[in-house]
């Protein structure tokens, strides 16, 4: 657990969440997403119906804690220097808030481009940029496991730069 999401696990009211809520953190952003109590709805119901009661949920969530979560994360971004955004997950369903959009400048050579340009002519993506997010989720999505696995060995990479020593100069043999 980074030292965020422990500030905000211990910052959070108890009863909002079933568990400890997901924390993501990047360099502009913290997403923190809770899991709510499902409702009491007989699973045999119409799948509709199901959907409905959980989206229901979230929105009841969103409207009665808006206020405290404004104030956390006023402070996590006092605290942190990035901006906060909330979700809830309720059942199957799930939705982050409101979120940033960050533009990401890249330079792609004519294959590349070409590949986003037949998305969008194909209908799949509205823009580039969009077709550009779409690819991005897809590689999430199929090789998670392993993006997961580079995630893990750059926290490792941070650790060890943390413990070690702050600067080598001055050092004498």
């Amino acid at each position: 657990m980074s030292t965020v999401s422990g500030w905000l696990v211990g910052r959070l009211p108890d009863e909002w969440f079933e568990a400890e809520p997901e924390v993501s953190v990047d360099r502009e952003e913290i997403v923190v997403v809770g899991t709510l109590t499902a409702p009491d709805i007989d699973a045999q119901d119409d799948e509709p119906a199901v959907r409905a009661a959980e989206a229901g949920r979230i929105k009841r969530f969103r409207e009665d804690t808006r206020q405290q979560r404004m104030r956390i994360a006023d402070e996590a971004e006092r605290r942190y220097g990035r901006k906060v955004a909330w979700g809830a997950q309720c059942g199957e369903t799930r939705e982050v808030f409101t979120n940033l959009s960050i533009p990401v400048m890249t330079r792609l050579r004519q294959p590349e481009r070409q590949v986003l340009d037949t998305l969008v002519d194909a209908g799949v993506a509205r823009s580039r940029s969009d077709a550009l997010a779409w690819s991005v989720r897809l590689v999430a999505e199929h090789e998670g496991d392993w993006i997961k696995e580079l995630q893990d060995a750059l926290t490792a990479v941070h650790e060890v730069r943390r413990s070690g020593p702050s600067s080598r100069r001055g050092r004498t043999a």
